[in-house]
């Protein structure tokens, strides 16, 4: 019978151990709470360290997150532009190429041309193999005065591109124009006018110009009246929203260029076929005589350059992080050479190696989260801040010369780094 009573009073095994279990989880859960709260009471009193070494790595992790925001941005800005023309196009230019950019990227360099682009350079490029058509162009800076809603005398700073107009929406694709456009190549007084330069940035009343506008254009002391028959939408290229078209033609004799082109676009049969086609050019004309770029050559060097920019800023910013590292270090340090007295009576009443340990990493833990954090969140900011800086750069009323807008880019992995 007492046997009987003794195994009814005696707990099963599996109770017992769990109820062990349970008490060893709470009395972790509260040596942790106390270590939270010891760290939080040590960073109060020693607020002035405590708050210039959480700004170390403040300024490491935003100074990291900001320029990387912003290299990334201006990667995928360049990448879109370029991607927007047709891969089996090629710009020659009278610029020859310097040699170092020549086998690596196709950049040019301003040397003085040694190949003047006239018909007969054109007729030889188009009976080279795999050559699909050239496209001639001119350049030039001139004015152009505008009379828009009682404002007299809007008179801007602008580039003109004399080309065919028609041919230039073969070469870039994913151009649009706004509704009620129209492409008329053979008319010598038409003009393509970018978006930048009908809704110039700054202006307050938009647009400026408009479909069947009368505007005037001074080159050299010479004025011409051209009509607006197409406006082109906003690419974000300001290789073509800061630009204005007219006829081939009208080019040749606006400039007075007498049949010397300044660019040749060169199309090839397909865009497999430009390295080809480059050969060949260079083969008939020699490497030094002009300049040529090509849309994947520029996308394969900006992808180098935009990744040895990262991982450059990426250093930087790690040099900077290991600064607040360093701060973080000497600050416990300190902390702990103060606080010998403390450690000294935590001893005395029981405490354990790990629960002082554990105590001085918490406050090294609460400072980089803490640091991290807004660090992070102040990167966001400055890298917008200084997106939009370079945005406001020549903003001016009046003008046609404003900076490109490059929205920073913020990749989870990198912010992770």
């Amino acid at each position: 019978m007492t046997t009987q009573q003794n195994n009814k009073n005696r707990l099963p095994l599996k109770k017992v151990s769990g109820s062990l279990n349970q008490r060893k989880v709470k009395k972790r859960h509260r040596n942790l709470k106390q270590i939270f709260v010891l760290s939080i009471d040590s960073l109060k009193e020693r607020k002035l360290r405590s708050a210039l070494t959480i700004l170390m790595v403040v300024v490491g992790a935003a100074l990291m997150v900001a320029i990387n925001g912003i290299s990334v941005g201006s990667a995928a800005f360049m990448n879109k532009q370029i991607s927007g023309l047709a891969p089996n196009v090629m710009f020659l230019s009278t610029a020859s190429k310097s040699k170092t950019y020549q086998e690596s990227a196709g950049f040019l360099a301003t040397t003085t041309p040694r190949l003047i682009f006239n018909h007969q350079v054109i007729r030889k490029i188009k009976s080279l193999p795999f050559v699909k058509d050239v496209v001639p162009e001119f350049h030039a800076t001139a004015q152009l005065r505008v009379e828009a809603d009682n404002v007299p005398g809007n008179i801007l700073n602008i580039d003109i591109g004399a080309v065919n107009v028609r041919a230039l929406f073969i070469i870039a694709p994913t151009l649009k124009l706004i509704p009620g456009s129209k492409i008329e190549s053979n008319n010598p007084s038409a003009m393509m006018v970018g978006y930048d330069i009908a809704n110039p940035p700054g202006y307050t009343h938009n647009p400026l110009i408009r479909l069947g506008q009368t505007v005037t254009a001074t080159y050299d002391g010479t004025s011409m009246n051209f009509v607006v028959t197409g406006i082109l939408q906003e690419s974000g290229n300001p290789n073509v929203d800061r630009i204005v078209r007219i006829n081939t033609d009208t080019g040749n004799y606006f400039f007075h260029r007498f049949g010397v082109y300044d660019t040749l676009i060169v199309m090839a049969d397909d865009g497999r076929d430009v390295n080809t086609v480059i050969q060949e050019i260079d083969r008939l004309y020699g490497k030094d005589s002009f300049g040529i770029d090509a849309p994947s050559a520029i996308m394969e060097a900006q992808k180098n350059m935009n990744g040895g920019s990262i991982s450059f800023t990426l250093e930087v910013g790690y040099i900077a992080l290991l600064a607040g590292a360093i701060g973080v270090v000497t600050t416990l340090w300190t902390s702990v050479n103060e606080r010998t007295t403390e450690i000294g009576t935590m001893k005395a009443i029981g405490a354990k190696h790990w629960f002082i340990l554990s105590m001085f990493l918490s406050d090294a833990v609460l400072i980089g989260l803490m640091g991290a954090t807004v660090g992070i969140g102040t990167g966001i900011v400055l890298g917008y801040i200084l997106s939009s800086m370079g945005a406001s750069e020549g903003e001016h009323p009046g003008t046609a010369a404003a900076a490109s807008h490059i929205d920073p880019i913020f990749l989870p992995n990198i912010i992770i780094q």
